[in-house]
């Protein structure tokens, strides 16, 4: 009896997981034959290789998990049943480019996910809660009673809830009567582990009885295996929603600035404010306006237009109008943003710019000019080459703050969620991805850059500069690797007296820097939703903006040239004892790293996360962690703990900051 039943709980697992609208549009020999779908994967369909839905390849998981494949497992049941919460990858059907899902499934089917902490079992309730279709007006007085109150806050997570909308917070309402009375038609969830959008898309049977998709949970569904949300991780979920690349330049340009471009005498009134006369002139180029966008390159710019005015440069810097995830064809035009000596001043077109500075500069008797390219995306190469032609200058320096160089991909990331490592060109590898069509491009075109001038390359660390070793090969002049910041011992005058020893205190665990996917922001959520109510730890955001919906501690903090220790200060000031770099892709050097061993706070990180694991592995200032279950088992064991100020004793650090190309060039004339 006990093996039926256990059969029956994988029949049903299973069967609620399984697509029959992907199997039929796929596999047309099995509607030809007059099977049912989901009959014929449990019989055959998996024996035969078959996918039992669009996210899910049979094969790929026999392949890569032979231990299922030795005991004859359906692949799909295993994953089902124990492979996903063992973490066990797995990869999309190489068939679901084919598939279009019905237009009844809004958004098209998603992804099955394991729920790893179930609700406790809820005692059964008599009564049921109707209502109207999802998305419906609210009625003007409440649709539910006493028991489906008492059903539904058995389960029902206040602090989830009231994070997630502080709406409700505000307005001092009982969240659990806001939930039952409209929450839920809003698309509010309950509770981490349950969606009702996913819920009523799955069970058709349930929003077309208007049921209330959480009471039917509680009462019905649990019992009949329905699953209570239907995702796979943040990682599947970026690939449910990934977009082709001409998909995202279509989204960008219909976002397209459009500004009259400056003319001549525009241009020549600007280069007459200068600092030296036009005779020394520094000329940058990156994909947007630093000197009023926030990020890493953008202060990497703003220190280095600095230093051109403390050595008497003017500095010359151009961004595209409108940014784009590639560089642009030659001979797409689109007119540059101009910023002169620290200030934007406009846009002018190519022909404007090129005859300008042609004139400007023709006038004078040529001084100290150099290049420096930060960043071509959005940019065309053919006029990057016009405007140095113009300025005078068959040399430069080319910065390795990404890897657009390498790839269109310029994070490195497999369709966006994995690294790849930079394969060779043409590879399989680059052949299931959606940048491996641009690739070529992007090398071509860099290629015909660096064949054009005499380029040197700048890297920030040496763990980016491998990667562009191996994945770019270009003809560099010569390559070398320039830290955009060191750690160096404080000063013992600038050391204060350790504060009296603090009283027990849980363990302060913070995520540094604006919530990214890309920085690991998913991971460092679900953290704080398994952990929040754990005494043993805080959680604290630092950053310029919050993000709503978490229980934690926020705090403001921007860093700028003009408090470039902002991070550094907070994380000293909270007395944080660690904190989360959880970047998917491979950092060329990572900031926040520094700021965050400089403040003596352990940097926690994964294996993908390029520099900020070279750092770890060469400083011991923290722990390169094998992958996000073993993230979260150091939580649940407290062996985190060990990385505590009390127990580390960290040795205050100060940061010395470079001057980029202008200490490369102060180097070269010394």
């Amino acid at each position: 009896m006990a093996a039926e039943a256990s059969q029956d709980s994988t029949f049903a697992l299973v069967s609620t997981a399984f697509d029959p609208d992907f199997y039929r549009s796929v596999y047309p020999d099995v509607v030809a034959a007059g099977a049912d779908p989901y009959g014929h994967y449990t019989i055959s369909g998996w024996r035969e290789g078959r996918d039992p839905a669009a996210w899910f390849s049979s094969s790929a998981y026999l392949a890569e998990n032979p231990d299922v494949e030795a005991g004859g497992r359906d692949p799909f049941a295993h994953f089902l049943e124990v492979g996903a919460a063992e973490g066990r990858e797995i990869r999309p059907s190489e068939l679901a480019g084919a598939y279009q899902a019905p237009r009844s499934l809004a958004g098209g089917r998603r992804p099955w996910t394991y729920v790893p902490d179930p609700p406790r079992a809820i005692p059964q309730k008599a009564s049921a809660l109707g209502g109207e279709a999802f998305g419906a007006a609210i009625p003007a007085a409440p649709a539910w009673d006493s028991a489906a109150y008492e059903l539904v806050s058995g389960s029902f997570d206040h602090r989830f809830y009231l994070a997630e909308n502080p709406d409700v917070a505000a307005s001092g309402m009982d969240p659990v009567a806001h939930f039952l009375d409209q929450g839920w038609r809003e698309g509010r969830d309950p509770a981490p582990w349950f969606s009702v959008s996913d819920y009523l898309e799955f069970n058709p049977d349930v929003a077309a009885a208007a049921i209330h998709p959480f009471v039917h949970y509680l009462q019905a569904g649990r019992q009949e295996g329905r699953l209570a949300r239907l995702e796979l991780g943040f990682r599947h979920r970026v690939i449910a929603t990934l977009q082709p690349i001409e998909a995202r330049l279509a989204a960008a340009e219909a976002h397209d600035d459009f500004a009259e471009p400056g003319g001549a005498k525009a241009l020549a009134d600007l280069l007459a404010v200068t600092r030296s006369g036009l005779a020394d002139l520094h000329l940058t180029f990156s994909h947007d306006d630093y000197s009023t966008n926030l990020g890493g390159v953008q202060l990497c710019l703003q220190r280095e237009a600095a230093a051109a005015e403390a050595t008497g440069r003017d500095h010359l810097h151009l961004y595209p109008l409108n940014s784009r995830p590639l560089l642009r064809s030659p001979g797409h035009a689109e007119p540059l943003g101009v910023v002169w000596n620290g200030v934007p001043v406009g846009v002018f077109s190519l022909a404007t710019l090129v005859d300008g500075l042609e004139a400007g500069l023709a006038k004078v008797a040529p001084g100290r000019r150099s290049l420096a390219i930060h960043s071509l995306l959005g940019h065309s190469v053919s006029d990057v080459l016009a405007i140095a032609r113009a300025v005078g200058l068959d040399h430069g320096w080319f910065w390795v703050h990404d890897f657009a160089s390498v790839c269109a991909s310029y994070h490195l990331l497999r369709n966006d969620v994995a690294d790849c490592g930079a394969p060779p060109v043409g590879s399989a590898a680059c052949g299931v991805c959606v940048y491996g069509d641009h690739r070529q491009f992007h090398l071509d075109e860099h290629e015909r850059l660096f064949r054009a001038l005499e380029i040197s390359v700048a890297a920030p660390s040496q763990a980016a500069l491998d990667t562009w070793r191996r994945g770019a090969g270009l003809p560099a002049v010569k390559t070398l690797v320039a830290p955009l910041a060191r750690l160096s011992p404080r000063r013992a005058e600038a050391i204060e007296p350790p504060a009296a020893a603090p009283a027990e205190r849980p363990f302060r665990f913070a995520f540094p820097g604006l919530p990214s996917g890309l920085k690991g922001w998913s991971v460092f959520r679900d953290l704080v939703l398994r952990f929040a109510e754990d005494p043993r730890y805080e959680f604290l955001h630092l950053a310029r903006d919050p993000a709503s919906g978490l229980p934690l501690s926020f705090h403001p903090v921007t860093v700028s040239q003009a408090n470039p220790r902002a991070m550094q200060a907070m994380l000293e000031t909270l007395d944080v004892d660690a904190v989360m770099i959880w970047s998917l892709c491979r950092e060329t050097f990572s900031f926040t790293t520094h700021e965050a061993a400089a403040a003596g706070a352990a940097i926690l990180t994964g294996p993908d996360s390029g520099n900020v694991a070279a750092f770890v592995q060469a400083t011991g200032l923290g722990e390169v962690i094998a992958d996000e279950t073993a993230l979260f088992e150091l939580f649940e064991s407290g062996e985190v703990l060990r990385f505590s100020r009390r127990q580390r004793a960290p040795a205050p650090a100060d940061l010395t900051f470079s001057r980029l190309t202008i200490d490369l060039l102060d180097g070269e004339a010394a």
